[in-house]
């Protein structure tokens, strides 16, 4: 049940606060008589303290052409924006886009998408009336080009006790063996080595997952020591390179995961930058430090499904109680990777997509090599129906799931949950600046293993941001599910009907 989740607490970080959507501003006709004030429902006009003069307007506040008491065009065909501009006597607001809003962000990760999150992130559930749009991006494609046919009106409204009833849980384990491991959202965090971020992301995404008893993934570089209180709850991560992989690590996790290939760059192997080989990566990756590290690509152990089933009997053998994924990218014959890894004995199959990935994700690898998660999805779902087995294994899908509504489009698409990972990173202040392997890395502490830029913020706070967001991201899919007159995620799963992409007609 939802309500025994966590609940939000607020875990403000005023940096972001900077940059407005809209600059507001008063002409020299502003007689500073005060009727916008009452006017603007969101604080953006005031007074000035101690005095009659109207203070600088509060640019942050105000949401411009969405303001719900706005009318679009004006006498002379002028954009007229908000309810304080109709109210002004004298003409003397004006309201125009905010040049600088539009240079954040990606087409995927917009500047509306970026402070959505963030809203999340501080509050515990997205801004519905502040003018962001935190449904999908600007890409024009892929997620963003799909949209539900709700049964419910947006003009209905749900209050939240009522979502709580509403199943969002999913199991891991559907095979007769193992053991049953249950989540109560359809989601976990997605590999992050130890060398790409800090330690004090990898301390925040593991006390989120445990909070919310889901997992979190340690991905391609090894088990810090200070992750051991949270092994419970940690995925860990064997990949091409096996940088810290040990029977200890294997042991400690409940879940192990075979990473393939990774959606962001299929058919290349994993790069870590020597600035971010430090002593203490190094000492976990056991090897030299100040060197550049590179994986290679493929397994060269593994060239056919007999010998995937040894690499998961090799896990199993280490940890009998260990569920086992396989992690691929998506090339054109994923279908039948995916059944190979079924028979070779995996609990889950991971589908990583290439909308994902750090900066340090080459753009050449991830526009034209493999194929998009939301074709490669329905494609494994139909051949595991096909082959009679799609109810023995749970599919995970990965590669950009930025919000709600993607991870309701993923599982309508046929997948049974899916993986966070740059959406996590966003929590704690990302602003996909694509700085992630310059230098000493992220400027925000964030893919960064320099010491004073981890220490701009803490894994508490962090953590605090990530279950903020996880709670926002359960909400409004438990809203989706009710709009969609749905009682659970489960029967969600490959709804094509519910979906529609916006080059057919609008139904």
């Amino acid at each position: 049940m939802a309500s025994a989740l966590p609940k939000p607490v607020a875990a403000p970080h005023e940096e972001w606060r900077k940059v407005a959507k809209w600059k507001v501003r008063y002409t020299k006709d502003c007689i500073d008589c005060g009727l916008c004030i009452p006017a603007c429902p969101y604080g953006v006009h005031r007074r000035a303290p101690g005095t009659l003069s109207l203070a600088v307007p509060d640019d942050f506040g105000c949401i411009g052409a969405t303001c719900e008491r706005s009318h679009p065009v004006g006498d002379d065909g002028a954009l007229q924006h908000g309810y304080c501009v109709r109210q002004c006597p004298t003409n003397a607001i004006v309201i125009d886009p905010n040049p600088e809003w539009e240079t954040l962000g990606d087409p995927r990760w917009s500047a509306d998408l970026l402070f959505a999150t963030w809203t999340a992130a501080e509050t515990g559930r997205f801004p519905k009336n502040a003018g962001l749009e935190h449904r999908v991006g600007r890409s024009g494609g892929g997620f963003d080009s799909l949209r539900f046919k709700f049964k419910r009106s947006r003009f209905e409204r749900v209050r939240e006790p009522e979502l709580d009833g509403l199943d969002t849980s999913l199991a891991l384990n559907r095979r007769a063996e193992g053991p049953r491991i249950e989540i109560p959202v359809p989601w976990y965090g997605g590999g992050m080595s130890y060398g790409s971020v800090g330690l004090n992301v990898m301390l925040a995404r593991a006390r989120a997952a445990k909070a919310w008893r889901t997992f979190t993934s340690t991905g391609e570089g090894g088990y810090p020591r200070e992750l051991l209180e949270y092994k419970e709850r940690l995925i860990t991560q064997v990949a091409t390179g096996m940088f810290g992989v040990n029977e200890e690590t294997i042991q400690a996790s409940p879940i192990v995961e075979i990473k393939y290939a990774q959606g962001a760059k299929p058919g290349l192997g994993g790069h870590l930058l020597a600035d971010k080989n430090t002593d203490v990566v190094a000492a976990m990756r056991e090897t030299v430090a100040g060197i550049s590290l590179f994986s290679p690509f493929p397994f060269h152990s593994v060239y056919s499904v007999e010998d995937h089933r040894k690499h998961v009997d090799w896990i199993r053998a280490t940890n009998p109680n260990a569920l086992v994924s396989a992690k691929v990218s998506t090339p054109a014959d994923v279908d039948m990777v995916a059944v190979g890894c079924y028979y070779g004995g995996v609990n889950l199959i991971h589908l990583d997509g290439s909308y994902g990935g750090t900066g340090a994700a080459p753009d050449i690898a991830k526009k034209n090599i493999a194929m998009p998660i939301e074709f490669a999805i329905p494609k494994v779902h139909r051949f595991l129906q096909a082959e009679g087995i799609r109810d023995s294994v749970t599919v995970m899908a990965s590669g950009g799931i930025r919000s709600a509504y993607d991870i309701a489009k993923a599982i309508a698409l046929g997948a049974d949950g899916v993986v966070l990972g740059t959406a996590e990173l966003v929590a704690v202040n990302c602003t996909r600046c694509g700085n992630c392997e310059a230098g000493r890395g992220c400027q925000h502490g964030i893919a960064s293993t320099d010491p004073a830029l981890n220490a701009l913020w803490t894994h508490d706070w962090g953590a605090q941001r990530i279950s903020n967001l996880y709670h926002a991201l359960r909400l409004e899919l438990a809203e989706i599910l009710w709009r969609l007159g749905l009682d659970s995620v489960k029967a969600l799963r490959g709804r094509y009907d519910v979906l529609y992409h916006l080059d057919q007609v609008t139904p």
